[in-house]
């Protein structure tokens, strides 16, 4: 019998994992693995934060939860076997209200039911005792939070695909999936790159920042969306680094759809702010003005981004300055290590998250996986999806199996 024929599509930490998946459970498969940039990791996993989160904010019994506590301890595991960068530095989630309080105290329950572990509530003296030079009424906090280098592990994990039989083609675009029935078996699906088209008995697709548009060349819906939003990063000065011991978060406000400006530890040991969150000009655009017109006009033309904006110009107004001022930036950083009030640095290449969009203009929070015959299309895969990219490998080759 011949070996059944797989391909993934999309060589970031989620892709990469997939990869490796089928070949750990199915030595003897074909499996290719697409990337049309030059290298793996070249889009979200190598300009995110680093941060590897431990699963304090997600709604209990979703699969943003149960997959980021099986992601975590996956990644771990590999990245101690792989010799890959890990510091398990912890993180606070600082409230500097009464209001932030109370739903620190909400975030700690869903931590608590999430089996986040070691997670406590801590008044102004036991932050001062984790974070001597943090600022605030009471926090959060999350012992085993960490930080790791998520690009290095990515290429640890097509290296151990190679080393397991993989083929890796880099530079190859995928133009479309196209379904192919078989009368006599199962469907089969046919992979068309720019010089060649092969057919597979499975695909999964992790097009990340163009899921949304692979999906609709392939004949699926357009819908969600991905709507791109930028993040800045403002890398301190070394004399900044030792201010802090881990990581320092804001307490989210369910009224805006990101966390907001965080002091985080990098893993070459400097300091680092960011991100904010602005509409971005580019999907791939990481310097610069970033402006991309046909990424700007798919923004425009897409009624659920207008809906969205329509009732979040409070976050645009609030987001502006930081994005126009590198003091606001930092002021804002400040509030939570006064110490940090006026320092210097430079800025680093921003991220850009694949935010998906329903047409109502509702973000999609958890993660989406669409099937069309034998194609599996990721269509969401939000923060914390490279904490959880190991766990949604798994995930995403027991769907393909039948057996999720």
């Amino acid at each position: 019998m011949a070996a059944e024929r797989w391909a993934v599509i999309g060589a970031g930490i989620i892709g990469a994992a997939v990869a490796r998946e089928i070949l750990t459970r199915h030595e003897h498969a074909d499996v290719t693995l697409f990337e049309k940039e030059g290298h793996p990791a070249a889009h979200q996993t190598g300009h995110n934060s680093g941060v590897v989160h431990a699963g304090l904010y997600y709604e209990p019994g979703s699969l943003k939860a149960r997959l980021c506590r099986r992601g975590v301890s996956l990644l771990l595991d590999f990245a101690h076997e792989h010799d890959v960068a890990v510091d398990e530095c912890g993180k606070v989630v600082v409230a500097t209200d009464e209001v932030e309080v109370e739903r620190l105290r909400a975030i700690h329950e869903r931590a608590r039911a999430n089996g986040v572990p070691d997670i406590a509530m801590l008044d102004r003296d036991g932050l001062h005792t984790v974070e001597p030079q943090a600022e605030g009424l009471a926090a959060l906090h999350s012992p085993h939070t960490g930080i790791i280098d998520y690009p290095g592990l990515t290429e640890a994990l097509v290296a151990d695909f190679r080393r397991r039989g993989g083929r890796v083609r880099l530079s190859t675009p995928v133009r479309d999936i196209a379904r192919r029935g078989n009368p006599a078996g199962s469907d089969s699906a046919i992979v068309r790159t720019p010089v060649d088209a092969q057919e597979f008995d499975n695909v999964i697709v992790c097009a990340g920042l163009q899921s949304d548009r692979l999906a609709s060349r392939s004949g699926e819906s357009r819908n969600p969306t991905v709507v791109p939003f930028f993040g800045q990063y403002f890398i301190l000065e070394p004399e900044n680094n030792d201010l802090v011991n881990g990581l320092i978060y804001p307490v989210p406000d369910p009224k805006y759809p990101f966390l907001g400006v965080h002091v985080t530890r990098r893993i070459d040991g400097g300091l680092m702010i960011g991100p904010n969150a602005f509409l971005s000009f580019s999907r791939e655009g990481y310097k610069g003005l970033g402006l991309n017109l046909p990424d700007v006009m798919a923004v425009a033309t897409d009624p659920g981004f207008w809906r969205f904006a329509s009732g979040n110009m409070a976050t645009a107004v609030r987001e502006l300055p930081g994005v126009i001022s590198i003091e606001k930036f930092v002021d804002e950083a400040a509030r939570y290590v006064p110490e940090l009030a006026g320092a210097g640095g430079h800025r680093a290449t921003r991220g850009i998250r694949a935010q998906a969009m329903n047409r109502d203009g509702t973000l999609v929070d958890d993660f989406v996986i669409d099937r069309a015959g034998a194609t599996l299309f990721v269509r969401n895969a939000p923060s914390p999806g490279a904490t959880s990219a190991l766990a949604i490998a798994e995930h995403l080759v027991d769907t393909a199996e039948g057996r999720a």
